[in-house]
């Protein structure tokens, strides 16, 4: 069945208004995500296979764009049980600091679902917080605390966050933060989004697989290569710049469900990309997971087919849409001489067929000049398949910004 989305905030109905505007004015406030996960399924063991209860999460989103007002995005989609969310507070970050992060009560603001501080979110469903008013600057951590009464159940994710997340026994939602203990890994649970009340021109989703996930990028560090686009952005003049959302699952695949690693991305882009606030822009890096774990099997037409549904999807929403290149894998461990062949011919279409509003070379980027079908050695984390902070900063680097606004 397919995933229903519950909308907790009134005005969210409400239709746009269209009005002529000056092109040298700046757009009127609206919503735009300026953070997000893509969500998967609960693992098999761990914290998102057996829940919490009596538990508070707290956890950091580093966000793009700021503003005077947010609100959030949970996720009970991969949930078995409804989830009874007791209470959330929200807070800029107190301090610069890894690990448990701490936050000023004086900031500390309560997050309301209409107008109570608790909900509880059906099986299947998204929902959307009221407002809160807050200050809250560029390229931040935003702390958010989230109190279980529980039993809460499996709990919907996202596995490879590259960010610390903390547990306290109790509603802790309050707490300065010497309550709390780090939680093994550095997945995401139920937190799928941040929004902001902001005069910019919009966001620009990025999805793919693991190399837009960031994996092996130094957690809490935030070098991910959606993390140096935005630092790139906040660098533009205001009425150039772009929330930036990272929509990238590791280990996605175009044509198949993976459990953890997400369902198909062609079943999960219309919740990932076209539902997001404010989407302007999609940048699609996906295909190397299919060809890879296929051995050259997969057949680069049914690829593009789908790439081709993906164009389809997002013009029909009102989205441009960028083509990215399949980056280098040569010597990866599923690597193999005909599944060269198939990045090749999808990277040919890619850049020669024209049907995307554009196109990004992240194979041009990333390779090795000398030898065309691996990574530059400088670029490569050292499995042949994954950039690492210098690589994630040239894919960055190559993104044409005129192109994405």
């Amino acid at each position: 069945m397919r995933p229903f989305r519950v909308v907790a905030t009134l005005a969210l109905l409400a239709l746009p208004v269209t009005q002529a505007v000056p092109a040298t004015a700046a757009p009127p406030a609206d919503w735009v995500g300026t953070w997000a996960v893509a969500v998967t399924p609960p693992g098999t063991s761990g914290l998102s296979a057996t829940g919490v209860t009596d538990t508070t999460l707290r956890q950091v989103a580093h966000v793009s764009v700021g503003g005077p007002e947010l609100r959030l995005r949970l996720s009970n989609v991969y949930g078995s049980t409804p989830l009874v969310v007791g209470k959330v507070t929200v807070s800029p970050r107190a301090d610069n600091l890894t690990g448990t992060p701490t936050v000023d009560p004086a900031k500390l603001a309560p997050v309301t679902f209409d107008g109570r501080a608790s909900v509880t979110i059906p099986v299947g469903a998204e929902w959307v917080s009221d407002p809160v008013r807050t200050t809250l600057p560029d390229d931040t951590d935003l702390v958010i605390s989230t109190y279980f009464p529980g039993p809460t159940g499996p709990l919907t994710q996202h596995p490879a966050g590259y960010a610390t997340s903390f547990s306290a026994t109790g509603d802790q939602t309050g707490g300065d933060g010497s309550q709390y203990q780090t939680l093994p890994g550095a997945a995401r649970y139920i937190i799928e989004g941040v929004d902001v009340k902001s005069r910019v021109r919009g966001s620009v989703v990025l999805f793919g697989d693991s190399i837009t996930d960031g994996v092996v990028s130094p957690v809490d560090k935030n070098l991910r290569y959606p993390d140096q686009l935005a630092d790139r952005l906040l660098a533009e003049p205001p009425s150039r710049e772009l929330g930036v959302l990272n929509a990238g699952i590791s280990g996605n695949r175009l044509l198949n469900d993976a459990g953890t690693a997400g369902d198909s991305a062609l079943s999960r882009f219309d919740r990932d990309v076209v539902g997001q606030a404010g989407a302007r822009t999609v940048v699609l890096l996906e295909g190397i997971n299919d060809i890879g774990n296929s051995r050259g099997a997969t057949d680069p037409a049914d690829l593009i087919a789908v790439h081709r549904q993906f164009i389809a999807r997002a013009h029909q929403a009102g989205l441009k849409v960028i083509g990215a290149t399949l980056t280098p894998f040569e010597g990866a461990g599923y690597y193999t001489p005909e599944g060269e062949a198939d990045r090749q011919a999808l990277n040919q279409w890619i850049r020669t067929s024209g049907e995307y509003d554009g196109v990004v070379d992240f194979d041009k980027a990333v390779r090795d000049p000398q030898n065309p079908g691996k990574m530059l050695p400088a670029y490569d984390v050292g499995d042949h398949l994954h950039p690492n902070a210098e690589g994630f900063k040239a894919m960055a680097a190559a993104l044409d910004l005129h192109a994405l606004n």
